[in-house]
Order: structure tokens, then sequence, then C-alpha cells
């Protein structure tokens, strides 16, 4: 009997230290509205225009993001078209994003369908068509990048 009261509180005691080893924070909240969606965009694009031959682009629109069945869960999505261009071939083609975002943060950009994308609101984003990398861009004088604007709050 002593063995097993003692197994009970060695157990118990184990229990709370556990306990008081979790974390209280609240889990994220995977439909937090994505404040800087526009930027994350970019920054994204920046990182996949550099492994191509993406050196700038045109007709870039974009549209808010909205809350949409994703599976089984509700996320928010937003869509982005433009074309792209390359140093050396000209016009690369047209293409359609669709932007998933989780806990108010871009999580996956991928290339999107006629159902996630053909009935988006779009919206002008002059943002990304001042994208521009390489000896084919116009440098300006003032040394202003199109991403300057996101870093003054």
């Amino acid at each position: 009997m002593g063995r097993r009261a003692a197994s009970l509180c060695l157990l118990s005691a184990l229990a709370l230290a556990l306990a008081a080893c979790s974390s209280d924070s609240k889990p994220d909240n995977p439909n937090q509205f994505p404040t800087d969606y526009k930027k994350e965009i970019i920054e994204t694009l920046k990182k996949l225009f550099a492994s191509n031959d993406t050196t700038r682009v045109s007709g870039a629109v974009v549209s808010d993001p909205v809350l949409r069945p994703v599976g089984k869960d509700q996320l928010y999505t937003a869509c982005v078209r433009y074309t792209a261009h390359g140093a050396t071939q000209g016009e690369i083609g047209n293409a359609t994003r669709v932007a998933y975002f989780y806990a108010g943060h871009l999580n996956q950009l991928i290339a999107a369908s006629q159902e996630q994308c053909g009935n988006a609101a779009y919206k002008p984003f002059p943002e990304l068509n001042q994208f521009c990398v390489g000896t084919g861009c116009k440098e300006s004088s003032s040394g202003f990048s199109p991403f300057d604007i996101f870093d003054k709050k």
C-alpha cells in the first residue's frame, strides 16, 4: 500500500511539473486578417523572381484578402495577377497566384486555378509594378526603392 501511495504522489508531482511547463499563451488565430499582405506577397515574389529570369513586372493587380473555405477550414486568401518580363527573353508570361494566409501571415503563394481566382475583385498593385532588378532597371537618382513605402510607418 505504501508503494502505491508513493507512486501516486510521484505521478501527481510529475503532472504538476508538466503543467507548470506548459504555455499559458493562446494558440494562433488562423483567421487573423493579414495587415501586411502586399508586402509579404512582394517579398515572396522577389525570392521567386531571383530564381528565374524575371527582372520586372507589369500589369500587376491584387485582390483584398477574403475569408474562404480551404479544405475544412476558413482562411484568408488573396489573388495576384501580373505579367513577368525577363532580361533575355522579353515577356516571360502572365501569372495568377493565390496567397493563403495563416494567423495573419503569408503561408503559401502558389499558381492559381480559375476556380480559386476567377471571380476575384482585383485592384491595381503599383507596388509590384515598380519591381525591377538587374541591369535593365532605371535607377532613381533619389535612391528611392519601391519597397521603401512598406518600411515607413
